[in-house]
């Protein structure tokens, strides 16, 4: 979606304001300007290349809309509409919200099955409405300043006409270095909010807003996913799953440029390139990532998939060099501090798709989050079931089972996992016990900030404020609902969709599509018995049954390996930091920032320098901390200075 501004001024504010977004839609701008209001898009035409320049109008001209994303079921509304009487002058996707907004009102949103940031304007009753997907897939930010509201798909959009903005919050700092990103609806800029996933916000002609959620991810009580109160056998819930994949996928596909898919050599993403071979006639090219680092690269899992699959496939081969040095490009884009380098292969491989003329990708994430597929569900069950037995020294040895894939496990020393996953035993029956670990963790990071940051987080509880954030019923949730719905909420929606998602791919003017995020696959694994997710120690137990006879038996046995990528070693090379590395972390320039405390992220420099950051803490931090400073000279001092700062790459903000 473009920027817009609700304002009797707004074709100037528009220019400057579609200009950065240029990369989410290289293919042409479109503009609507009213007496009270200013709409811009940037267009990456993908359906209706010839007629589906945004905005886009009802037949009365008095509702316009733009928006980023797509309306996968569109066809199917369109044949709805036009049954009862609408009229269409386009083939776009676009066209069908502004019919269902004639006819069912703000209630649109409910017959989307889509990715979607929207925007639309009524100008009989003077009202805007901004929607934002089920899932949180694509980001949608707006802020009410000097008298107006803007918003716009990305906040650099909105720093290009307020520059006032332009101050990191030390809430959302503090919260990203915990939780990986913000809580929406904060971000991390002043007086700038995210609209949060599954959400609608209404601004009517005298100002008043009203924000709603009209979708969220719900689980019955937990008596009714016991495998005896559940509906369907095993086998039923094994084809009805692959029916909805298959269907998540077919409407997916639907585009008039040709299709990619990621193929990373896991159950997931091969599993959808499996399930387009096997039920659509679309043809598909697929892409992976590759490391130098074995701990990291799944080559050989990813080239047996494509032998099995017969795809004509690309690989990328990255490097720690090729990390560190797009890092602060990077940065840009997300326009927040990431805790690990992982998007930054994610970005390269989406240039790479770029390259080989492809608009859309369609990718595995989100199976882990719908079906319990992370180390983390496992590790609370394993700790829940320990806690039963606190002294026992055999319960904690089946987490030994986890994290085989790192170099250094912190299961490799019994003595040391039965301290380190013995820690928050006492949140026991709090819906935030499984998440305590990781956030433990990334809090680390707490001990490099600056001494009036350092005395702000020792007054607050991360674990009571996000809490606060969950909704009563959960309570009455079986125990992993309640870890998956923290995760969908933390980690998928702050992080995974965004920095790692979003952003990542509309760097390079790439969609990325999740059919395990179509919200009638979330709704159907919601309901499911924890039985068919997690069964004994094997992961997306139901998933792997309904892939299973499409893939090589190994790859559906395949224990789950995470995506990574190096993180503080990307950035020294031949005992020497990167130049803007040691720019960015000088004393001075530490100190000048204010964010963190120069001396010790000096010993933590010169421990990452000398190869001995080997643990999550210390590279999370340091990656953290290099982030935070990068925000700060990209977009801060950049925003505040009269004439832009050069980043460290070189580039222009």
């Amino acid at each position: 979606m473009g920027p817009g501004v609700v304002s009797t001024e707004a074709r100037p504010w528009l220019e400057r304001m579609i200009q950065p977004l240029a990369h989410r839609g290289p293919d042409g701008f479109g503009f609507h300007v009213a007496p009270s209001v200013g709409l811009a898009h940037a267009r990456l035409s993908i359906i209706d290349l010839s007629t589906g320049d945004q905005p886009i109008h009802n037949p009365r001209r008095t509702v316009w809309t733009v928006f980023n994303g797509e309306i996968f079921n569109f066809v199917e509304l369109r044949r709805m509409l036009e049954d009862k009487g609408h009229v269409f002058y386009t083939q776009s996707d676009t066209e069908v919200i502004v019919h269902l907004y004639d006819r069912y009102g703000e209630d649109f949103v409910h017959h989307l099955n889509g990715q979607f940031a929207i925007a639309l304007w009524d100008s009989e009753r003077q009202r805007l409405v901004l929607a934002r997907d089920r899932a949180g897939i694509r980001p949608l930010y707006y802020t009410r300043q000097r008298g107006r509201l803007w918003f716009a798909s990305e906040v650099k959009s909105l720093l290009a006409v307020l520059p006032e903005c332009a101050h990191l919050e030390p809430q959302a700092l503090l919260q990203t270095l915990t939780y990986w990103a913000p809580v929406d609806p904060e971000t991390l800029y002043q007086g700038v909010q995210s609209l949060p996933p599954g959400h609608v916000l209404t601004v009517e002609r005298d100002g008043r807003q009203h924000l709603r959620r009209y979708w969220d991810w719900t689980f019955p009580d937990a008596e009714a996913t016991s495998p005896s109160r559940y509906p369907l056998t095993l086998e039923q819930a094994t084809a009805e799953l692959r029916e909805l994949l298959v269907d998540a996928v077919r409407l997916q596909l639907r585009a008039d440029v040709p299709v990619g898919a990621y193929l990373s050599g896991g159950l997931d993403s091969s599993g959808i390139v499996a399930l387009i071979r096997g039920f659509t006639d679309t043809p598909v090219r697929t892409f992976s990532v590759a490391f130098e680092d074995g701990e990291f690269d799944e080559s050989a899992h990813q080239q047996a998939m494509v032998r099995h699959l017969g795809t004509e496939h690309t690989t990328l081969m990255c490097t720690r060099r090729d990390i560190g040095n797009a890092f602060p490009r990077l940065i840009r884009h997300t326009e927040t501090p990431v805790l690990r380098t992982g998007p930054v292969p994610l970005m390269l491989l989406a240039g790479s798709v770029r390259q080989h003329g492809y608009k859309v990708v369609l990718t595995g994430e989100g199976a882990d989050e719908v079906f319990g597929g992370y180390d983390l569900f496992k590790e609370a069950k394993v700790r829940r079931f320990w806690a039963r037995q606190p002294d026992s020294r055999l319960r904690p040895r089946l987490l030994e089972k986890l994290y085989g894939y790192l170099q250094n496990s912190p299961v490799s020393s019994p003595a040391f996992a039965q301290s380190f996953f013995g820690q928050g035993m006492e949140h026991l029956h709090r819906p935030i016990f499984a998440h305590v670990p990781r956030w433990t963790t990334s809090q680390r990071a707490f001990a490099f900030l600056a001494p009036e940051l350092r005395t702000m987080a020792a007054h607050w509880d991360p674990l009571d404020a996000y809490e606060h954030t969950l909704p009563p019923e959960m309570a009455r949730w079986n125990d992993l609902a309640r870890d998956q719905y923290v995760e969908a909420k933390s980690l998928l929606a702050g992080y995974l969709l965004s920095s790692q998602g979003d952003r990542v791919a509309m760097a390079n003017s790439i969609e990325g599509r999740f059919p395990y995020l179509d919200h009638r696959v979330i709704e159907f694994a919601n309901r499911l018995p924890p039985s068919f997710k997690i069964r004994g120690m094997t992961e997306k137990y139901l998933l792997r049954r309904a892939l299973a006879e499409l893939l090589p038996a190994d790859i559906v046995k395949r224990t789950k390996q995470p995506y990574r990528a190096p993180d503080s070693q990307s950035f020294f090379f031949d005992g020497k930091p990167l130049d803007y590395v040691a720019d960015l972390l000088s004393p001075d320039a530490i100190r000048d920032a204010g964010y963190f405390d120069p001396a010790p992220v000096s010993r933590l420099v010169e421990k990452c320098r000398l190869g001995r950051a080997t643990g999550f803490a210390d590279n999370q931090a340091f990656v953290g901390i290099l982030s935070t400073m990068l925000v700060h000279r990209q977009t801060v001092e950049a925003r505040l200075s009269p004439t832009p700062a050069a980043h460290p790459s070189g580039a222009v903000a």
